[in-house]
């Protein structure tokens, strides 16, 4: 089988985190996916980012977003690095990047740029706050965009200090926001021949991911806060107890699972508890029912009960970063990944999410401008025309 994008082309002038994220999935599922990077300022700048690196300008970091993609090296700024741009872009379906919002036009890198050289091809655009308004020029990071949106007021207990998520979650979410919105535009333009322009910010994602508690505060000027123990904010039993070794995440998000609890711990008769008879009585008396749970789970250490529990009741253990890791589950699932890098042979990478029923390709993040000369001969370039290129520093 071939894999699903097998026979795309995307180009992607992108760094960091957002678009590579975004662009990885399509490079895992088959796109020959073309990674433009300025070798004078020394490519993307996720190949610094400590602390952990692989000779020269690569990084463990770099390795995260970058696998199974192809390195060109090539000034925009350039006038040939223009032309090599726009011959690139007649064999493509479309561009992707994660530049300021004013960028892409500066650069040339908009639908309407290069249409005259593929009407077809569909661009999608990752900015912070987007291509137009009176942040269209400025910088952003996705912890910015966590503080903005109200993330941080969600995260934590109600006596703590705002927190904010652990992981870049607005960038996650907004690459992989802006990898769909691409595959669609690329769908319409199979059928039409008509590119366009695709607009995707960090900002409008975030608040976008506010979802239903933005709907109560909208409707209802409902202010979601923060609620004890990682709770939810509404159905109850759903948050952290305490057991016998520490902490266990139970969601009993349905009334067949709060029944089911009830009989695990051996308390049936809290089914019948006025207090506790639907969604509403649960919520009211939250901490009550905190109380009385506590008092039960203690009595055993986490693994037990999650033995005890086994899929009768959504429960889950608290873990560190290496105790989810180590997971053997993980492993069975296939969650890790390993490539034969040059710099460091059997180095692991999460694997891709998407399960195909075949492996993921396991090429290793491009070293800077690996591909250049390869890419160029596609496009019908001689070696004489390469070597002037690389000595004019276009590529």
């Amino acid at each position: 089988m071939s894999l699903p994008l097998a026979g795309l082309r995307i180009i992607a002038v992108e760094h960091y985190g957002a678009g590579p994220y975004g662009s990885g999935f399509l490079a895992d599922l088959g796109a020959d996916l073309i990674k433009i990077e300025n070798r004078q300022m020394g490519g993307d700048m996720s190949r610094k980012v400590g602390p952990h690196y692989l000779g020269e300008q690569d990084s463990h970091f770099f390795q995260a977003f970058n696998r199974n993609k192809r390195s060109l090296s090539l000034d925009l700024k350039h006038p040939d690095g223009q032309s090599v741009l726009h011959r690139l872009v007649a064999t493509a379906d479309g561009l992707i990047n994660n530049l300021r919002g004013d960028q892409p036009g500066k650069l040339g890198l908009r639908h309407g740029d290069l249409a005259a050289h593929n009407r077809a091809l569909v661009c999608a655009h990752i900015s912070a706050y987007g291509s137009d308004g009176e942040r269209a020029g400025w910088p952003g990071y996705d912890f910015l965009m966590q503080a903005e949106a109200g993330f941080l007021s969600l995260s934590g207990e109600p006596d703590g200090p705002p927190a904010r998520m652990g992981l870049s979650v607005v960038d996650y979410m907004t690459g992989v926001t802006a990898a769909l919105a691409l595959l669609a535009g690329i769908t319409q333009a199979k059928s039409s021949g008509q590119g366009r322009d695709l607009e995707v910010s960090l900002y409008d994602v975030a608040m976008h991911q506010l979802s239903y508690p933005a709907i109560w505060y909208l409707n209802e000027g409902d202010v979601t806060g923060r609620v004890p123990r990682s709770g939810h904010p509404f159905i109850v039993p759903s948050q952290l107890y305490r057991t016998k070794d520490g902490w266990i995440f139970i969601m009993a998000q349905t009334q067949k699972f709060w029944e089911a609890l009830c009989d695990k711990v051996g308390q049936p008769d809290w089914k019948a508890d006025p207090r506790f008879l639907d969604y509403e009585g649960r919520h009211q008396h939250r901490d009550d029912l905190t109380l009385m749970l506590d008092a039960v789970l203690i009595k055993r250490p986490t693994p037990a009960w999650l033995e005890h529990f086994a899929g009768a009741v959504p429960a889950g253990p608290v873990n560190d970063m290496a105790q989810a890791l180590d997971n053997p589950y993980f492993r069975q699932r296939g969650g890790v990944q390993e490539i034969d890098h040059p710099d460091r042979p059997g180095l692991k990478l999460l694997n891709n999410p998407i399960r195909l029923g075949e492996a993921i390709p396991a090429r290793p993040g491009p070293k800077l401008g690996a591909d250049s000369e390869d890419i160029l001969a596609e496009l019908g370039y001689s070696s004489d025309e390469i070597s002037k290129l690389r000595s004019d520093n276009a590529i």
